[in-house]
């Protein structure tokens, strides 16, 4: 195929006629000329002119470089591809050299002195000691026999330039590759390196730098992203909500207020939720502590502790949310806006986070599922002592009494309505009427 438009065209009759329109095509068809066959013409050598005869297949290299940046640019492991592709041009580069090594040390014959190639009897054994020159040579390794003539001088010193020019290169984007590996995963996971350090100056350290390790490491064995919003927000939305709702439509579903939602809607919710990780002991959040968030549990444990922080009063596991009850107003919460529970993870939990103003715009679009979260926060109100069923009552008459005041003034409203318009009505017949005498009138007149 190829792109138009920024599309991809993968029609066989269109991709065709754009090939053999192109250079490319000519260029392709010298590259796979069998050239070969003309060793067969008389007074050629037979055996020494094939690899020459078939220098036509180097035209295919820009090919190759193509092949190598869409790979790099699919491919899953761009850094281990990376590393692979400068591996691969650093024995291509050796092979050709001790390919020429080999081809100077015939021309001047083997084994005629020390620098030459020995004329060993096995074919291989010959590859492998012009591989071995070469890469003693290329490496700047040394260790290689003193040249006896000006060929030898020349090609040992043309050997030198080119490690020195081409091999420094390869080894520095070696040396590139791997320091953009360890920058690759500081760009997605925070560098305990610091916190260490600072923990130090202070002289804290011990339990507390524990904590912090285990921490790190449990993101990095577990693949915990902490700062996704930041690794997807060069993405436009469209497509950043494809890409969260890859990662995390599946464990959304498992939860049970989302079960019943629709795919789409989802994939637009999991745009507002936050990713977070609490470690083992530590506090989600506390009684009596102003609610901005809720929780979703996607991964681990929870405990309802009493308030001396060890006393379990309940177990919440995976698929199961909390912290509405601060959010959302329901009538006769003597708590208010506070956090009516101490919440403690148990072990590593993985929550999403959703805050009080996307919650109140999900909840405008999805009356269902604020009626489910009213019902279950009224049922935890009561069984905690929390819920007033007097202020409750007396709320709801007085949304009943305001439901009636409303609805009365709607029907006088469309009484007032119904008696403009009627009036309106005859001021205009009046006014006809009015038009029609006066033109009357003026006809007698005339």
């Amino acid at each position: 195929g190829f792109l138009e438009d920024g599309i991809l065209v993968r029609d066989v009759s269109r991709t065709r006629r754009r090939y053999l329109g192109s250079w490319t095509f000519p260029w392709d068809v010298m590259a796979v000329l069998p050239t070969e066959l003309l060793c067969l013409l008389p007074g050629v050598p037979r055996v020494p002119g094939v690899p020459a005869a078939r220098a036509n297949r180097c035209l295919r290299v820009p090919r190759l470089f193509e092949a190598f940046d869409r790979c790099e640019t699919r491919t899953g492991w761009p850094n281990a591809f990376r590393m692979a592709k400068l591996m691969l041009y650093l024995l291509l580069g050796i092979h050709w050299h001790g390919c020429l090594y080999f081809a100077l040390s015939a021309h001047l014959g083997l084994g005629v002195d020390p620098w030459v190639c020995p004329g060993f009897a096995r074919p291989l054994r010959r590859y492998l000691h012009s591989f071995y020159f070469s890469t003693l040579v290329l490496a700047t390794v040394g260790d290689t026999p003193a040249p006896q003539r000006e060929e030898e001088f020349l090609f040992l010193t043309a050997g030198f330039l080119l490690a020195v020019l081409g091999f420094a290169t390869i080894t520095g984007s070696i040396s590139t590759v791997i320091v953009n590996l360890s920058t690759a995963a500081s760009a997605f996971y925070p560098d305990a390196g610091p916190v260490r350090r600072y923990l130090r100056a202070w002289g804290v350290g011990g339990r507390l730098q524990g904590r912090v390790e285990r921490w790190q490491q449990h993101l990095r064995a577990q693949r915990k992203l902490p700062a996704e919003r930041e690794v997807l927000r060069h993405l436009p939305r469209g497509l950043r909500a494809e890409v969260a709702a890859g990662v995390h439509l599946a464990a959304l579903q498992r939860v049970g207020l989302f079960r019943s939602w629709e795919r789409g809607v989802l994939r637009q919710l999991v745009l507002r939720l936050r990713p977070q990780v609490f470690g083992p002991g530590e506090f989600v959040c506390r009684r009596g502590d102003v609610g901005r968030e809720m929780y979703f549990i996607r991964e681990g444990r929870l405990a309802v502790v009493a308030e001396d922080g060890v006393t379990q009063l309940a177990v919440l596991g995976e698929g199961l949310y909390f912290g509405e009850i601060s959010l959302i107003n329901i009538k006769g919460n003597m708590a208010g806006n506070r956090r009516t529970a101490n919440i403690l993870s148990i072990g590593y939990s993985d929550l999403f986070c959703l805050g009080k103003e996307d919650l109140a715009e999900v909840l405008a679009e999805f009356p269902l599922a604020r009626a489910a979260m009213e019902a279950k926060g009224r049922e935890l109100l009561l069984r905690m002592g929390q819920l007033d069923t007097g202020a409750e009552a007396a709320a709801l008459a007085a949304e009943a009494e305001a439901e009636r005041w409303l609805q009365g003034l709607e029907v006088a409203l469309e009484g007032l309505q119904t008696q403009a318009a009627r009036l309106l009505a005859q001021l205009e017949a009046g006014a006809l009427r009015m038009a029609l005498r006066v033109q009357r009138l003026e006809g007698r007149l005339q």
